[in-house]
This record gives C-alpha cells, structure tokens and sequence, in this order.
C-alpha cells in the first residue's frame, strides 16, 4: 500500500498473491487445492502483463516513481486501457479470470474445516485481504494514469510503444477477458489436466461457471470491492505523499527486520559459531555429520519407545563368522595403520571391501558382490595413484599433542561402534520385522511382467527407480568433473619434485634386491607383467560387453560393466604409465560422460513422446538372425547411458592423475635441460 516504485507496488502484490495461494493449500481441501492451481495461472496472466506495463511506463517516461506520473492517460491510452483491465482482473471484478479464482477463494474460506480460531476468523481475514487488493489495484491505475499532466519527467514527451512491445500485454488481457467470460470452454480443459496431474483420484466435481446465485461468496466480493474503493478514497492522497508509510510501519518495515536480522545473525552468531566450531581439516567435520546423523537415528526410536527384543539366534556358521572377525581387524587395522603408514592402510581397506563383497555372496546378492569388488576395485587403484601426492606425514614428538591425538582418536572410535551398534540394530529390525504387505512382493512380481527382465535389482534400476538412477549418475558427473578440476589445480609437494617417483622406486628395490641379475628393472619382477596387462585389454572389453548384455535378466548390468570396462583403462595405465597417457589421452571422457547423459535423458524423454510418463521402458522380443528371439527393453538404452557416463567419469579421473606425472615429467625434463645449458 506504501510503496512508490511502480514495480515494487507489482512486486509487494505478487508476494500478497502467493501467500493468498499457499493460504488455499493449507486449508486441506481438495476445492482449495483447484482454486490454488486456477488462481496460480490467473495471477501469472495478469501480473506478467502488468509487469510489462509497468516496463513500457518505465521505457517512456523514464521514471517509475508514482510520485512523478500522473496523468499519463492521455500520452498512453491504449496502454492505459490495457493495464485497467489488467489490475481490474487483480482486484477481482466480475467478467475477468481474477475474479473467478477468488470467489472459489471466498467460497473455501466460508467452510468449515476444522474448529480452530484460524477457520473462524479466515472469511473475514479474506475479505480484508480483497479489499487491500482492490485498493493498491486503484491506487495502480488512478495514480500513474489520472490526474494533472506529469511535470519534470526525465523523458518530457511520452508516448504510445511500438505494435510489437504491446502485443504480449494484448494477448495476455485477451486471455483474462476470455477467461473471464468463457471459462469453461477456454480455461476448463488445461485447469482439469493440472488438477488431475496433483490430486488425481481425489479431484473433486468444480464448476467454473460464473453465476452461481447471490451467496456468501458473492457478498464478501461485493464487500471486497466496496471497501477497498472507500479505503483508497479515503488514504488516496495520503498514500501518494508519504515514503514508507505510517511512523509505527516504518519501525515495523520487513526488508528493515530482515537487515538487522541478517546483520546480527552473519555478524554475531556466524562469527561466534566459526570460532567455536569452525575448521578447514575434513575430519572434524565428517565427525559432525556422522554424529548428527547418529542423533537423527537414535532420538525418534528413544521418543517412540523403542525397545530392542530378544535376539534368537538360529545358529552361526564358523565360518561366515570367521570372515567377518577378519574384516573387524582389518578395520581396526585401517584406521590404527592410517597415521604411520598410508598404503598398508589401503590395503587393509581393500580386504575390508572383499569381505563386504564375500558377505553379499554369502547373502545370495551376486549383482551387489560384483558392483562392491569392481568399485574397491577401481577406488583402491585411483587412490592409490593419489597416494604420491600427498605430503610426508610428520611424527609427534610433544606429549600434549600425542595425548591429544589419542583423545581424537579414541573418540573417533567410540562413535564408529556407536554408528555401527545402530545400523546393526537397525539391520537386524529389518531383517526379522515380518512385513505382509512389503513393497519387495511387488518389484518380485512386476519385475518381468512390466519391466521385462528376470533380475530385478536391474529392472529395479533402470525402471522402476530409473529417476533415481538418473539422478545418481548425474551427481557421479559432477563429482568427476570436480576431482578434475581440483587435480588440474593441484600442486604437489616438493619433495614429489625432488626426485622421480619410477627412480624411488628403482634406488629401493636395488637395495632389496642386490641378488638381481644385470641390467633388470623393478618392472621385470613386477606379479603382473606389463604385456599381460595390455593382452587382457580386449579379453576385459568382451567382458564388459557380456556384463552388459545380461544385466537385465542375469547379475551386471551398465554400471558393472562400466566399472569393468575403467579396469582395462586402469591396467594400461599401469602397464604403460605416462607414455601411454600421454599416447591414449585421446578417449576424451568427457565426451563419453555427455553422450551417457544426452542418451539415458533421451530414453526418458522418448517416453513422453508415445505419451507415458518420463522413463516409462517398453520391451518386446525381437528376431534376430542365427540367434533367435532375443528380449529388448528400452532400458536397455538407459543402461547403456549409465555404462559410458560411468567408464568417462573414471577415465577422467584417471586423466587428471596422469596429467599431474606427464606435467611433473615435463617440468624435470625442462629443469634438466636448464642445468645442462648452465
């Protein structure tokens, strides 16, 4: 009501508008949530073209400041005509789209939904809130369009725009006088297909007719546009000459709050939370978040009453039990190795992977064991490339800081059994917890019969949860993209400079090896020699493909075989190490990544246009020659994106570890040749 910006009038009246249609969702009822939809299209037809107005007022006069404007009817009638349609549509008068949507707002605000002051001051509430609408919709169209000729106006000659820059506003006021008049024939149909895409079963009979007899709806309009011309009658030359309004709503100004509120917490509270609790190292903040996510876990089952029953054990196999005592000390082993020494520490890590792996074997999860082995696998080589660039770790030679460390540490480890004690209760809840109606009964009967494929953690994948997946492997792009950066980023140590990492290697196994014959090499007692490695390149790839081929009936799948596929990279990166980066650097794994991407959103897409929902898969049985029938689903296309964004987005790791040893070599070659010159 206080503002003089002509744009921020529109602004401040659109933020009125949504709060209008967040009032009608709350209200719970199945009407509400139809006048909410209507309201919403209703409102973005008449405050786009009022907006626009408002940009063609700016464009002529060079001002929006409604102090200044006045009078501009005669300079802009066309457009003048247009905008009063347009705020009338806002202040809801009869024959216009606005008024529509909120008599169904009146008429929701009269029902009584449940016995609470809130549903019993709502009618009134609403009235006043129309009669505010009315009444900044007048001051609008009065101020800026009646009145005396504006003086001292940056732009002294205004005049009618072009045909074109007022066409969107005649189309749009258009729509609100057909709307207005018609709309069961011109709106009915695209409102019935939005409120059915929200409610579905539950969308109720409406009628978007425009007489429905003299009722309680009609009246609080009535009343709406009654007093809210009496309220600006009233406060019309008041509201043009002040600036923010009364003295008691200048102190109660939001965007004022809003600054001091944002000054104490940013200024106050911020700085006094980063000393307290703020830190650059990871750890302390992963600890944070393991031990809010334990708290998440633990205090709803505490306030429900949780109580744990008695455990009855069926029997322990030796030697299942047997595998998971060696994954525990493993485990211990990472995390009591990791301060001394970083590649034994990786090493246990791996074996703790491969007894996970033997477990969901155990567990009869074959598609879960093969996806855990291929990812430690892929994970504990690309970690393990990355190991010679980190910094030398440095003794602890002062007591305070050792007694310190061990508090840490010790600390760590209470809330790793404390997290792990939950999930195995959690794990054992679900596992026991008989569940009749469980929604794995419908994935096991729907797998084949609407998905097309016999495994169903596959069709699970691919069909079912294929947004999911879609989502999934975006975020593994992403994550790509940024270990790339940061590594193209990354500096190393200097002692990773000082001397080539092959030649370490070299000067430390001449020393274990003074038995060695003449001229032999770290890399001719290597377990797996160089050309086997890159003999296995095609035996992997056919390998991949298999994995591939089968996934939707048999364990593997897109990302197994994706997984499988970065292997073969992995291994000829091993064999033939910078050379054969620099020789390979080729693949361009970003393509790889993109085309993943452009071809499982492709799929998805390809459903909307035979009209099913996005990712909805079909399959059919195709004869092909010398082999027979053989089942296609369009997933399989979906897999297949996930396949290449997978192989890329491990490939392009592995480019930017090779890029740091090819830079690094490039730079001791350059540093060579300035000492040979000198």
């Amino acid at each position: 009501m206080f503002q003089q910006d002509l744009k921020g009038l529109l602004a401040y009246s659109t933020i009125s508008h949504l709060g209008l249609i967040t009032t009608l969702l709350s209200l719970g009822s199945p009407l509400a949530t139809v006048a909410a939809i209507f309201h919403m299209v209703n409102h973005a037809t008449f405050k786009a073209s009022l907006f626009m107005a408002a940009g063609i007022i700016d464009h002529e006069t060079g001002t929006r400041d409604m102090r200044r404007l006045s009078g501009l009817y005669r300079y802009l009638p066309v457009t003048g005509t247009l905008a009063m349609v347009a705020s009338a549509a806002m202040a809801g008068v009869p024959l216009l789209n606005g008024f529509l949507s909120k008599e169904m707002f009146f008429a929701e605000a009269v029902e009584t939904h449940a016995d609470s002051i809130l549903d019993r001051i709502l009618p009134y509430v609403a009235t006043l809130a129309g009669a505010f609408s009315v009444a900044y919709s007048l001051r609008f169209i009065h101020t800026v369009f009646f009145g005396p000729k504006p003086v001292d106006l940056p732009k002294p000659s205004p005049h009618e725009p072009s045909r074109w820059m007022r066409f969107p506003i005649e189309f749009l006021v258009v729509v609100c006088l057909i709307v207005g008049i018609v709309p069961s024939f011109s709106i009915g149909p695209f409102l019935h297909t939005a409120v059915v895409s929200v409610l579905g079963p539950a969308t109720p009979q409406y009628s978007l007719a425009i007489w429905h007899g003299i009722n309680t709806p009609l009246i609080m309009s009535v009343l709406a546009l009654l007093g809210g011309a009496i309220f600006y009658v009233a406060l019309g030359k008041y509201l043009s000459r002040c600036d923010d309004g009364p003295p008691v709503f200048r102190r109660l100004k939001g965007q004022r709050i809003f600054e001091r509120i944002l000054v104490e917490v940013s200024w106050h509270w911020a700085r006094v939370a980063e000393r307290r609790l703020g830190t650059r190292k990871l750890q302390p903040q992963l600890r944070w978040v393991v031990a809010t996510g334990f708290l998440a876990g633990l205090l709803p089952l505490y306030l429900a009453g949780f109580e744990t029953r008695a455990f009855a054990f069926s029997g322990v196999d030796p030697v299942f039990a047997g595998l998971w005592l060696i994954g525990i000390c493993l485990a211990i082993g990472t995390a009591y190795l990791a301060k001394y020494h970083r590649l034994a520490s990786l090493i246990m890590l791996g074996g703790v992977g491969l007894i996970v792996c033997i477990s969901f074997l155990w567990l009869s999860a074959p598609d879960l064991a093969i996806t855990q082995l291929l990812v430690e696998i892929v994970t504990t080589v690309l970690i393990l490339l990355g190991l010679r660039w980190l910094p030398k770790r440095t003794e602890l030679v002062d007591e305070q800081i050792t007694l310190a460390a061990r508090f840490r540490r010790f600390r760590d480890l209470a809330l790793a059994v404390a997290c792990g004690i939950g999930m195995t209760f959690i794990s054992y809840a679900v596992m026991t917890t008989p569940v009749p109606d469980a929604i794995a009964n419908y994935f096991l009967q729907n797998a084949y019969v609407q998905g097309g494929g016999h495994n169903v953690v596959n069709v699970i994948l691919v069909d079912f949860r294929g947004f999911d997946t879609l989502g999934e492997i975006t975020v593994l792009g992403v994550v790509a993209l940024t270990v790339f950066a940061l590594l193209r980023r990354f500096r190393p140590a200097a002692e990773a400079m000082a001397m080539p990492e092959q030649q370490r290697i070299q000067n430390r196994f001449d020393e274990e090896r003074p038995d060695r014959s003449a001229g032999d090499t770290v890399r001719d007692y290597l377990l797996v020699p160089s050309v086997i490695m890159q003999w296995l390149f095609p035996v992997i790839i056919t390998f991949a493909v298999y994995i591939f081929m089968r996934g939707h009936d048999l364990p593997g799948g897109g990302f197994s075989a994706g997984l499988t596929l970065s292997i073969a990279f992995l291994l000829q990166y091993l064999a033939g190490g910078t050379r054969w980066a620099e020789d390979r650097i080729r693949i361009l794994p970003v393509r790889w990544m993109g085309a993943g991407m452009i071809i499982s959103t492709l799929t998805g897409i390809g459903a909307w246009l035979l009209g099913y929902p996005f990712l909805t898969s079909h399959f059919q049985y195709a004869e092909l020659p010398l082999i027979g029938k053989v089942p296609m689903a369009s997933a399989l296309l979906f897999d297949l994106g996930v396949f290449l964004l997978v192989v890329g987005s491990t490939v392009l790791i592995l480019v930017a570890l090779a890029h740091q040893s090819i830079r690094i070599n490039r730079m001791r070659a350059a540093e060579a040749d300035k000492a040979k010159e000198s």
